[in-house]
């Protein structure tokens, strides 16, 4: 037997069973935008954990810049003083005097800023990753988040 006519020879493709391409000069226009139908089937608790206390971290900086800004605004317009000219004339007495700032300084504010800001970073950190948990329990008995996006 030789190598034409062995069964394990590869065979050439003869001229009639070629491909044959053509090309036109205008192809077809699209009929619109293209739309694929995905589904978020499950979500990683540790990226969201990850990215729900980056976001939580930004959160607490900027409500503790906001407080502050907050307190120096008030006291440059002067607020605290009028408030405690008015709460010393409703008071009457001279000899005790009404000082808003012994509860409202801003050393206290800004402290207690932050404390909330801490405890927000760890409560917003906590929930969205049980959410996460929550949502692939949730997905996982009904097939997950359905969503369409377009190329446009």
């Amino acid at each position: 037997m030789s190598e034409v006519d062995s069964p394990t020879a590869p065979t050439r493709p003869t001229p009639s069973s070629a491909v044959t391409v053509t090309t036109t000069a205008d192809p077809a226009p699209r009929p619109g935008p293209r739309r694929v139908r995905l589904t978020v089937s499950r979500v990683d608790p540790w990226s969201a954990m990850k990215v729900s206390f980056l976001v939580s971290v930004g959160l607490g900086v900027a409500i503790v810049v906001m407080i502050t800004v907050l307190w120096m605004l008030l006291s440059g317009m002067g607020v605290y003083d009028q408030i405690n000219t008015m709460v010393n004339k409703i008071i009457g007495d001279n000899e005790t005097k009404f000082d808003l700032l012994d509860f409202v300084g801003f050393g206290r504010v800004v402290s207690l800023s932050v404390v909330i800001g801490v405890i927000n970073v760890l409560l917003l950190t906590a929930l969205a990753t049980l959410g996460a948990f929550l949502y692939n329990i949730c997905a996982s008995l009904v097939g997950g988040l359905q969503t369409t996006l377009t190329d446009e």
